[in-house]
């Protein structure tokens, strides 16, 4: 029925665009056989408003792909770089939760590792929302930040990076088969800042995938259960994105392209220090206002490597 739904509205607009437009002939015979000028300039706005609507709907197609309806399981991992990476890691939390306030989607953590001083090691979030994921799978890959360091007394200037992953939400259990005698199961106290946050039982799991040798851990809550069953739905949706991966790496053998988002290749800098910027190196977009980015004005990047990258299926 969910499906139902998204092709129902879909293909909506475009029957509506028809209809319009065939109104929109009977007047325009109406004009050419007795002039109207306040008629006229009604059909011209009129056109005008039904070709950017048109426009936005021909933006939809690159939000086909057999995924982009979903919600999003979302992460963000820090560089090397200890504190400056982590609070960069920060820093883009903050950025997508601000933009996911924009587009009216439910931002929640799962799973998060606090550095010792603040900032983040890494964090995972439930991105709930309509085309979630097809919106954010632009954002996968590394991150750099160029800023003078607030963290440094010599006021030198340094570089961070942080990785993105995203991955499509698993929405039923028949979706991915998981046999359990592939996992390993290991609990251990959850850490934190120390005093009371440490808990006192072993309420963190860890979950390895023996087959792929994915490690999926999740310590946020305080029940064992609960731990394991966010830790579940992480590893579900990586070894569905691990199947959309193998499937992509067919097609691109057969387009003789691959292109590799792994830690190394950034998709994105953010400078701050000499001047401000932010560059995408896989569009070639330029924005001058590096601090409106930071706040969560992304979509422009995102329309862009979208409109690029529309999914051939």
């Amino acid at each position: 029925m969910k499906e139902l739904s998204i092709l129902k509205n879909q293909l909506d607009p475009w029957v509506k665009f028809r209809r319009d437009l065939e109104n929109l002939i009977d007047i325009c015979d109406l004009v050419e056989n007795e002039f109207d000028e306040t008629l006229a300039k009604d059909i011209v706005v009129e056109l005008d408003s039904m070709d950017n609507d048109i426009n936005t709907e021909e933006f939809k197609v690159s939000l086909s792909g057999s995924y982009d309806y979903r919600s999003a399981i979302f992460s963000i991992h820090s560089g090397a770089g200890g504190l400056e990476a982590e609070d960069w890691a920060q820093m883009l939390f903050r950025m997508y939760t601000k933009w996911s306030d924009q587009k009216k989607f439910n931002f929640t953590v799962l799973s998060a590792s606090v550095g010792e001083e603040g900032g983040l090691k890494s964090i995972v979030v439930e991105v709930k929302g309509d085309y979630a994921f097809g919106y954010l799978k632009s954002e996968k890959g590394v991150h750099r930040l160029v800023r003078i360091s607030p963290f440094d007394s010599d006021h030198a200037r340094h570089t961070s990076f942080a990785l993105v992953e995203v991955l499509p939400e698993v929405e039923d259990d028949l979706e991915i088969s998981i046999d359990p005698s592939d996992l390993k199961i290991d609990v251990f106290k959850a850490g934190g800042a120390g005093g009371q946050s440490v808990q006192k039982n072993s309420t963190a799991v860890r979950i390895t995938h023996v087959p792929t040798g994915i490690k999926v851990s999740c310590q946020n809550e305080r029940s064992q259960y609960q731990n394991k069953t966010i830790a579940m739905k992480i590893l579900s949706s990586r070894l569905l994105q691990q199947n959309i991966n193998d499937k992509a790496q067919e097609i691109n053998k057969l387009k003789g392209e691959h292109i590799s988002a792994e830690w190394g290749n950034q998709i994105r800098s953010y400078v701050l220090h000499p001047y401000t910027m932010v560059k995408d190196h896989r569009t070639g977009l330029n924005v001058s206002n590096a601090e409106a980015v930071l706040n969560g004005d992304i979509q422009g990047f995102i329309d862009e490597y979208l409109r690029k990258n529309i999914p051939v299926e």
